[in-house]
């Protein structure tokens, strides 16, 4: 599984990272989530789920 966040749609609300620390972080400059490992783990679907913007994707590859 790939995971993908669209850092446009993205408002930076940090559920993700609190779901899923080892595959998502804030990033300080944009105010923003972005992907710091893009192999997924069970935690991606919630984080998906709770994304407020829906901006989390997966897909296998």
């Amino acid at each position: 599984m790939v995971v993908t966040l669209d850092g446009e749609k993205c408002i930076g609300c940090g559920v993700c990272t609190q779901i899923a620390p080892d595959i998502f972080a804030l990033d300080d400059e944009r105010g923003v989530a972005k992907v710091v490992r893009s192999e997924g783990d069970a935690n991606v679907g919630q984080a998906i789920e709770s994304c407020p913007v829906s901006c989390i994707e997966y897909r296998e590859e």
